[in-house]
C-alpha cells in the first residue's frame, strides 16, 4: 500500500491546497494531509481548527486522512509508515525551498522521497497569507478557499 503524506501548516486551507489533494489522493492509495504543529508561528486558526476544516473540506475523498505532527517530518513518516512525501509547487521560489528541504529529508532518510505537483495555472498566486491580507482588509475569498473556510476567517476577524 503506498502511503503519502502532505504536510503543511493549512493557515487556512486553500483551493490550491484541495487541488494538490484530490489529485495526489488519484495517485497514492492513502494520503495523509499532516498539519504542522508549530508553536514559533502566530497561526489565524489552532491546529484543531486546521485539522477541523480539512476534514470537512476533504470528508468527500475516501483515500484522504487528515493528522497534525511535531517535530520532523521523516520521524513523522517512520511513525505512519510512509516513505513518501507530497508538496505542492508554484513558483520558482517554492522550489528553491522544496528542494532544500526535499534533500535535507533525502540526506536524514535516503529512503524517503519526495514527490512535486505543480500548482494548476489558476492557483499560481494563491497562498495562506495571501488568503489572510485579502481577508484582513475586506477582499473577496471566493474561489481562493472554500466556502466554510470564508465564514470561518471572517468570524476570526470579528
Amino acid at each position: 500500500m503506498k502511503i503519502a503524506v502532505y504536510p503543511g501548516s493549512f493557515d487556512p486551507v486553500t483551493n490550491g491546497h484541495l487541488d494538490i489533494i484530490k489529485r495526489a489522493s488519484k495517485v497514492f492509495d492513502e494520503l495523509i494531509v499532516a498539519v504542522l504543529i508549530n508553536p514559533s508561528k502566530n497561526a489565524m486558526f489552532s491546529v484543531d481548527e486546521r485539522v477541523e476544516l480539512l476534514k470537512i473540506v476533504t470528508s468527500d475523498i475516501e483515500n484522504v486522512k487528515i493528522d497534525c505532527f511535531t517535530g520532523l517530518l521523516i520521524d513523522y513518516l517512520d511513525k505512519v509508515n510512509s516513505k513518501i512525501i507530497v508538496k505542492g509547487l508554484r513558483m520558482i521560489s517554492d522550489f528553491e525551498y522544496e528542494f532544500q528541504m526535499a534533500l535535507i529529508n533525502k540526506k536524514l532518510n535516503p529512503d524517503i522521497e519526495t514527490l512535486f505537483f505543480m500548482t494548476s495555472n489558476k492557483y499560481g498566486y494563491l497562498s495562506s497569507s495571501i488568503v489572510k491580507e485579502v481577508a484582513k482588509f475586506g477582499g473577496c475569498l471566493s474561489d481562493l478557499v472554500p466556502d466554510i473556510v470564508i465564514k470561518r476567517i471572517f468570524e476570526k476577524l470579528k
